[in-house]
């Protein structure tokens, strides 16, 4: 089933549970369809696991990925990675955190492209890790080319070339100025060698609550980082940070993922320029059509695995050296320095082919976001709504571009959540499953698949367990609005009377 067929026949069953979303060799989605479903993945439930086609390839290894690396290696433990500089980075990742051996094993495959690196089966977990972290992956287009023994399409540089262009385009830049990674996080992940180079042996800073990787990839594979995680107080604790020590860069979302919220960036980037301490800025959830960092960000890391290519059938991801930057000749250096062309060149013809459609989707996901949102908002069974429409409305406002939206993703918590959320998702009339930014709407139970192991410090940042997060997409607003009430309405006679006062979270 096509990405385009969800969205009126979404796969929202108990029986969907594992099928890949879309039903494509190359889907980036997986249908988790029940809250216990959820549960069962972060508990890996053979039940569950046995199940799953896919998975969201930085945290579950792709079939064909994981064939090839058996190809390779013959059934040792171990992982395949896209070339000789990152399976030297995990291995030595591998020893430092799991303080086990790691080997590579050099190049195999048409033009010695693919790298293994070996460990033993306790040394798994680390290599995973690295994988996940920094998002230095291989793709199931590059594994699948690998195993019927095909080297990179002749007009790959070609087409790398044009999506660098069309991104130069949305960004203001020189197309020279954007760096192609295999995922968004590998953008994330260069973006902090960068300022590690520019500052060595000083930590980093994230500004308001991140994506989980975000943060952990600057705490595992950089000099460590705080998370200031109120947006209310950020100036000032900001400044009382850097009162303490010197940092190498810090890191914000606008808007953040999933409370929906921005940093102020017109207070912070003048208290960061007087210091020279570069910001990166994560622009995945708003996407360059609806906000403008220029004169704001020194560095923006995007991932192209959401509403660019909107499918969620490939991975990539980008990082916009602004030429506005008054740090823009070092970090432009340092970006040339540590950078490989690792977007496979199959995969950056998908994002290519689908981004031409990016902008014209994505005044739909505005206008669809913002409906649902509203609705949402009204409804007696729903408790608080988090979209950067209300949250810190402001300060999103303050980079928005002018007739530009609020994207679509939403972040709701129902009446009576501990008891009422499960039943909510589990009768939701939608595609379930991680990623965003897709065609069709997705929902997922986001602290519980992002933060499992850590819900009571989540919770401590304010983002509850019981959330539920909508990444609404280009059905027909009102026939998708009357899904989500169905999903509400049974929860709505368990929930508190307007007024009352409502459980904590």
């Amino acid at each position: 089933m096509s990405a385009a067929q969800l969205l009126t026949r979404p796969l929202w069953k108990a029986d969907a549970l594992g099928c890949a979303l879309p039903r494509s060799r190359h889907a980036v989605s997986v249908a988790l369809p029940r809250w216990a479903d959820v549960l069962g993945y972060e508990e890996k439930r053979p039940e569950v696991l046995e199940r799953m086609e896919c998975g969201y390839p930085r945290f579950v290894i792709h079939p064909l990925v994981a064939e090839l690396g058996q190809r390779a290696a013959a059934g040792q433990p171990g992982l395949v990675f896209p070339s000789a500089r990152s399976a030297a980075a995990a291995a030595a990742y591998v020893r430092r955190r799991a303080r086990l051996e790691a080997a590579v094993i050099p190049g195999f495959g048409v033009g010695g492209d693919w790298h293994f690196v070996r460990t033993r089966e306790e040394g798994l977990p680390a290599l995973r890790e690295f994988w996940q972290h920094t998002g230095l992956i291989v793709s199931s287009r590059q594994a699948e080319a690998a195993l019927e023994g095909r080297s990179e399409p002749a007009e790959a540089e070609a087409v790398r070339v044009a999506l660098r262009q069309m991104l130069a385009m949305y960004y203001g830049c020189r197309q020279d100025d954007v760096f192609l990674t295999p995922t968004g996080m590998a953008a994330q992940f260069l973006a902090m060698q960068a300022v590690r180079r520019r500052t060595p042996a000083h930590e980093t800073a994230q500004l308001g609550f991140p994506y989980v990787d975000t943060l952990k990839v600057q705490q595992r594979l950089g000099d460590g980082s705080e998370l200031l995680h109120r947006l209310d107080t950020m100036d000032r604790d900001l400044e009382a940070h850097l009162e303490k020590r010197r940092l190498a860069g810090c890191f914000a979302e606008i808007p953040g993922n999933p409370l929906l919220g921005s940093a102020d960036l017109r207070r912070i980037t003048p208290i960061l320029r007087a210091r020279g301490i570069p910001l990166v800025a994560d622009d995945v959830v708003a996407t360059p059509l609806n906000v403008d960092l220029t004169g704001h960000a020194d560095l923006v890391a995007t991932s192209l695995t959401k509403y660019f290519v909107g499918t969620a059938e490939a991975m990539g991801g980008a990082v916009i050296c602004q030429p506005g930057s008054p740090y823009y000749q070092e970090l432009r250096g340092f970006l040339a320095v540590d950078h490989e062309e690792l977007l496979w060149g199959d995969d950056a013809a998908v994002l290519l082919r689908e981004g031409s459609s990016f902008p014209e989707r994505m005044e739909l996901h505005n206008r669809n976001g913002l409906s649902i949102a509203e609705r949402l908002r009204r409804h007696p069974a729903v408790e608080r709504v988090w979209y950067p429409r209300w949250e810190f409305a402001e300060v999103y406002e303050g980079v928005k571009r002018p007739g530009a939206g609020y994207g679509s993703l939403i972040t709701f918590l129902p009446r009576n959540a501990a008891k009422v959320s499960p039943a909510v998702y589990d009768r939701l009339e939608v595609c379930k499953g991680p990623s965003l930014g897709t065609i069709f709407t997705l929902a997922c139970p986001f602290t519980l698949l992002a933060h499992y192991t850590e819900l009571d410090w989540a919770e401590n940042c304010g983002v509850s367990r019981h959330l539920i997060r909508l990444s609404v997409g280009l059905e027909d607003p009102d026939e998708l609005w009357s899904r989500i009430d169905r999903a509400l309405s049974g929860a709505e006679a368990q929930a508190p009377a307007p007024g009352a006062a409502s459980p904590e979270p």
